[in-house]
């Protein structure tokens, strides 16, 4: 997490329009509220499961950890773009980051992820292909991952969403 906790999350950058989504969506007041931050060459997030986000006691649900992934890796192809297109997400000449929808999913879960302990996520792009961004994002409990993911991020079309 930033050391300066008035650093904004790449999803705090998205536009109104684009920002009610459940993992990540600032505007969602039932979501995870999902916030990922650049962190050198990776992302970095951290989220704290509560008692609804069981699957047997004491253990996260698949789904939510597939959620974190996914929000998580869709917030670091946004970044990867903007710093590939040379246009800086925050300071001068900041622009609006691209946003971008998942294209595919795949977790691997590695281990059981328990339940009531910050859970971090770590993200990189590995590569850009046009409107693609593939991303390799891992989630980590008390240090040790517990699932790791790859998401193909499509970049939306400027009207997407919009009616």
């Amino acid at each position: 997490m930033p050391d300066d906790p008035s650093t904004p999350a790449i999803q705090d950058l998205y536009p109104e329009h684009l920002a009610h989504c459940y993992g990540c969506g600032r505007l969602n007041e039932h979501g995870h509220h999902i916030r990922t931050f650049q962190d050198g060459e990776q992302t970095v997030s951290e989220f704290v499961p509560d008692a609804s986000h069981i699957a047997v006691p004491g253990f996260v649900y698949g789904g939510v950890i597939a959620s974190l992934i996914d929000c998580h890796s869709t917030a670091t192809a946004a970044a990867a773009m903007a710093e590939a297109s040379q246009q800086p997400l925050l300071g001068p000449g900041a622009r609006t980051p691209p946003r971008f929808v998942t294209g595919s999913l795949h977790v691997d879960y590695l281990r059981p992820t328990p339940l009531g302990e910050a859970l971090v996520v770590r993200g990189k792009a590995r590569e850009i292909r046009g409107r693609k961004v593939i991303v390799e994002s891992t989630v980590y409990a008390g240090g040790v991952a517990t699932a790791r993911g790859e998401v193909v991020a499509v970049l939306m079309p400027d009207n997407f969403g919009q009616a």
